[in-house]
């Protein structure tokens, strides 16, 4: 396997699967300095914020990486370089009037929140919310850089920005909150308001980090350029035309997973009511397969990093006409999000009522939201199988065809969420995703094999190996949960027992699926790319 392209991945499925554990683990000790008001009041702040930063950046790294990628294959760095130049200017410009946007326009958007919703006032509200956004003067040109970074086929530092952006926000979080409450007496809403500007300051050591390895790396650079046959100056417009119409289509896809999510959570009540659901039944329902939703999205998330390392590689083959070239990536990129996430999403799915039980005690339903969590956990797979099939259609210029696969996958989940929720219950909702993802994955594996040539029959035979290894090790983590069920003595207690099962499942099924994969030629390029480095 591509050397380069494995230590690419390796890179940035390390970052951003560390930076979504820490930040999905983080809410356990800031809960208990704040409690459960304090939090609502967080989530207050961050609800608009990220709404406004998706809009402005969420398609801004891959649509730069892949007009990078694009120009430095045709020998042309100087156009990498301008759009450096310029964009930085832009985003600037833009961070600043977004900053503007959302500081002065908190009054009218936390009515949306309700009067005094949680305890908190209206004043408690924007007055986070306009703490959070002076993230916005900082986010937008650190996602530039990133996408330069990854455009020129150097993942190490966008990788490394994503780790120090999520360890100084949280750690300025939790040491700024206990300083404020312990020491200085102060109140939740200070507490919470250094939380919220805890994104400008991660953003900050982010774009800090980029800008001196971007310092470092100047002379090699410009030599690059200076050596370069092929340059040649575009011009401003049709540069950002350009990166225009290569971004609107990573802002959808990038806005795909929240659409399914906001689905679910704007019909199912209504659906489940009109069944004869009483609506205390029907939130806890909704409230659960929102849970599912965040521990789904964290081996999911893997999958994004794959995304960002194939987009500039299939764009580079794709550019040169090295057809041959595209396939190989497509058949590396498919084994390695499979060899992650197959295993991942299979032995969640396995442990999830300890699992839920677990991690959510305070649950009104908890069994329930452990089933739910069965049932959703397998949907990881066709998630990832979602990122990667998009991502190559935007690397081989089909944007368009890419929209088209979301939107006739939306329709589609629409529809069955109506259809299955009445013979299938709670297990309507998470069908309909499966429907409406699986279709997208379709319509994009077909017009892959059409554009490049991809065989069906050499991806699949690929995979069975690891779909084998998976299937045994999650056969043999059942016996072990079985076996400690029987054997742990109830005077443990439900937790005491749901936590020693959960962690002999997780323990065991690593040992199984890594010694069954060892010779597999994905974990060997691994192992390959981790020494050469």
């Amino acid at each position: 396997m591509d050397k380069k392209m494995m230590r690419g991945t390796f890179f940035l499925t390390s970052a951003t699967f560390i930076s979504k554990i820490i930040g999905f683990l983080f809410i356990i000790p800031f809960t208990l300095l704040v409690g459960d008001t304090g939090y609502a009041l967080y989530k207050y702040a961050y609800g608009p914020y990220t709404i406004l930063l998706s809009l402005s950046t969420v398609g801004l790294p891959l649509a730069v990486s892949k007009f990078v990628a694009k120009y430095n294959e045709r020998g042309n760095y100087l156009a990498g370089l301008n759009l450096l130049r310029y964009g930085l200017i832009a985003m600037i410009i833009s961070g600043i009037v977004s900053f503007l946007l959302l500081y002065f326009s908190a009054p009218w958007v936390v009515v949306a929140f309700g009067e005094g919703g949680g305890g908190n006032s209206r004043d408690d509200m924007v007055y986070v919310v306009r703490l959070v956004s002076f993230a916005l003067l900082v986010v937008p040109p650190m996602s530039l850089l990133r996408g330069y970074f990854q455009g020129s086929d150097s993942m190490g530092p966008s990788a490394m920005s994503t780790v120090i952006e999520q360890v100084v926000r949280i750690a300025f979080i939790l040491a700024g909150g206990y300083l404020i409450l312990n020491v200085l007496n102060g109140t939740v809403k200070g507490a919470v308001g250094i939380a919220t500007f805890a994104a400008f300051i991660g953003g900050l050591a982010s774009l800090v980090l980029l800008l001196w390895v971007f310092w470092k790396r100047r002379r090699l650079i410009r030599r690059q350029m200076d050596e370069s046959v092929g340059n040649a100056r575009i011009a401003v417009f049709p540069m950002f035309k350009e990166l225009t119409r290569y971004a609107i289509p990573f802002v959808i896809t990038g806005l795909t997973i929240p659409i399914y999510q906001n689905i679910d959570t704007f019909t199912i009540n209504r659906l489940f009511m009109n069944i004869g659901y009483a609506f205390s039944k029907v939130e806890v329902i909704n409230g659960n397969i929102g849970i599912a939703q965040i521990l789904v999205l964290v081996p999911v998330s893997l999958a994004t990093a794959f995304g960002m390392t194939l987009i500039p590689r299939i764009t580079s083959s794709f550019e040169s006409g090295r057809i041959q070239e595209v396939r190989d990536s497509i058949d590396q990129s498919f084994q390695l999000v499979l060899f992650f996430t197959f295993p991942a999403a299979i032995g969640l799915s396995v442990v999830g009522s300890h699992l839920f039980r677990l991690m959510f005690p305070s649950s009104s339903d908890a069994v329930l939201g452990g089933i739910i969590l069965e049932w959703y956990a397998p949907a990881a797979i066709i998630i990832a199988l979602f990122t990667v099939t998009t991502a190559t259609m935007q690397g081989i210029n089909e944007q368009k065809k890419v929209v088209w696969a979301i939107a006739v996958g939306i329709a589609v989940k629409v529809g069955l969420n109506i259809l299955l929720v009445p013979p299938f219950k709670e297990i309507g909702p998470i069908l309909a995703t499966y429907a409406g993802m699986g279709v997208s994955v379709l319509y994009t594996l077909l017009h892959i094999k059409k554009a490049v040539g991809l065989s069906f029959r050499k991806l699949i035979l690929s995979l069975v190996p690891i779909a084998l290894v998976t299937a045994v090790m999650a056969a043999v983590v059942l016996v072990v949960e079985k076996g400690v069920e029987a054997a742990v003595p109830s005077t443990m207690g439900e937790k005491g027992i749901d936590l020693i099962v959960t962690s002999a499942g997780i323990l065991v099924g690593m040992v199984v699926f890594i010694a069954g994969s060892w010779r597999f030629p994905v974990v060997q390029g691994i192992v390959s790319a981790r020494k050469k480095k």
